[in-house]
C-alpha cells in the first residue's frame, strides 16, 4: 500500500516537472539582431607586374646576328635591341634604288621630248599626233618612276625591319632569342615592361561580393623582401572565371611607384576591405545547430526561446550575417545557449539572476 502511494507521488511529480521547468527562468546574455552593411575582408597573394608589357618580334624571319640587351636592362625609346642578317635586304634596296635612278632618267628624257613636241606644235611645224605620242610616253615614264619609288620604300622598310628597336623607355623582362638563331616572322623575341607604373595582380576566389571591390583600397606587403607597406586601388576585376584555376584575376594599381621597376616580379600579400550589401548581424556565439542546419535560439515577446533555423550569408570577425530566419530587431540568445530547450523563459544577464 505504501509502495503504491510512493509510486503515485512520483508519477505526479514527473507529470508536473515539465510545466515547472518551463517557468524556471534563467539569466543569459541576450543580443539584438541588427541590420548592418556587410563589411568583407579578403586576404590575397599575388605578384607585382608592370602596368603594361610589350612583346617585340621581327616582322620577317631570318638569322639573328646581334642581341644587344640582357634581361633586366633598362632601355630608351629608339634604342637598338637586336638585328637580323640584312644582306638580302641591302641588295634589294640597292637594286630598287638603281631602278629608280633609271626610271627618273627615262622620265627626264620623255619630259624633254614632250616639251619639244609642244613647242613645235605651237610654231606650226609639229603635229598633234606627235604631241599625243610624247604625252603617252611621259605618262608611262611617270608611272614607272612611281612604281620604282614604291619599290624603294618597300625595300627600305624591309631593311628597317631587320632591326628591333625599343618603342619607349622600358625594362627588358625576357629574352627569347640568341645570336645565330634562325627565327620566323612574328616569333617572340623580347619582352619589355614599361615605366608607366606597377600593379599587384591577384588570383582571388570567385564570390558574388567581389564585384563591389572595384576602386577599393588594398594594403600591400612584400613577402620575400623587406619593404614598407604600400597602398593600391583595385582597377580591374576579370569578368570571367579562369577555367583552369577557378579564380578571378584582380589587379590593383600601386601608388607612388611610377618610373621604377625595382619590384617587378616580387611576391606580395594584399589585404582588402570593402562594404557589400547589408545583412542581419548577430554575435557568432549565438550560432547553434538544428540537426545538420545552423540555428539560433530566438526570444519571443514572452521571453521564451525557440530554436530557429537560419541561412548564413557571411562570417565576419566576431559576427555572423544571416539572410533568413532572423529579422533586424529580434532578440537572440548570445551566450548560455547550451542550457536552452524550447519554451524556456530567459532574462538578460544584466537584469536577471
Amino acid at each position: 500500500m505504501f509502495a503504491c502511494r510512493v509510486l503515485a507521488v512520483g508519477v505526479a511529480l514527473m507529470l508536473s516537472g515539465p510545466s515547472l521547468a518551463a517557468d524556471d527562468e534563467i539569466a543569459v546574455e541576450l543580443a539584438t539582431a541588427m541590420q548592418k552593411p556587410l563589411r568583407l575582408q579578403l586576404e590575397l597573394s599575388g605578384t607585382i607586374e608592370a602596368l603594361d608589357t610589350i612583346e617585340l618580334s621581327f616582322r620577317q624571319g631570318g638569322r639573328v646576328t646581334d642581341v644587344l640587351v640582357e634581361e633586366g636592362d633598362r632601355v630608351d625609346a629608339g634604342q637598338v635591341l637586336a638585328r637580323l642578317d640584312s644582306v638580302q635586304q641591302d641588295q634589294a634596296l640597292n637594286v630598287s634604288q638603281a631602278s629608280l635612278e633609271s626610271a627618273l632618267a627615262s622620265q627626264s628624257q620623255t619630259q624633254q621630248a614632250y616639251d619639244r613636241a609642244i613647242a613645235m606644235l605651237k610654231r606650226g611645224v609639229g603635229t598633234r599626233a606627235a604631241r599625243d605620242s610624247a604625252a603617252q610616253a611621259l605618262s608611262e615614264a611617270t608611272g614607272a618612276v612611281q612604281r620604282a619609288e614604291s619599290a624603294v620604300d618597300q625595300a627600305r622598310r624591309a631593311l628597317e625591319d631587320t632591326v628591333l628597336v625599343a618603342p619607349q623607355g622600358a625594362v627588358v623582362t625576357a629574352r627569347d632569342i640568341a645570336p645565330g638563331q634562325v627565327i620566323a616572322a612574328a616569333q617572340p623575341a623580347l619582352s619589355l615592361a614599361t615605366l608607366d607604373g606597377l600593379e599587384a595582380v591577384f588570383l582571388a576566389p570567385d564570390q558574388p561580393e567581389l564585384r563591389d571591390a572595384m576602386g577599393q583600397e588594398v594594403s600591400l606587403k612584400t613577402i620575400d623582401i623587406n619593404r614598407a607597406q604600400m597602398t593600391s586601388h583595385v582597377t580591374e576585376i576579370a569578368p570571367l572565371v579562369d577555367p583552369q584555376t577557378g579564380t578571378v584575376t584582380v589587379k590593383a594599381r600601386i601608388e607612388g611607384l611610377s618610373h621604377t621597376t625595382a619590384l617587378l616580379g616580387a611576391a606580395v600579400r594584399g589585404r582588402l576591405y570593402f562594404t557589400s550589401q547589408e545583412g542581419v548581424a548577430i554575435p557568432w556565439t549565438a550560432l547553434m545547430r538544428s540537426g545538420e542546419e545552423p540555428a539560433v535560439w530566438l526570444v519571443d515577446d514572452d521571453m521564451r526561446v525557440h530554436l530557429t533555423p537560419v541561412t548564413i550569408q557571411h562570417f565576419s570577425d566576431g559576427t555572423v550575417y544571416v539572410s533568413d530566419g532572423v529579422q533586424a530587431g529580434q532578440t537572440v540568445v548570445a551566450a548560455g545557449s547550451q542550457r536552452m530547450y524550447p519554451g524556456r523563459r530567459v532574462a538578460n544577464v544584466e537584469g536577471g539572476r
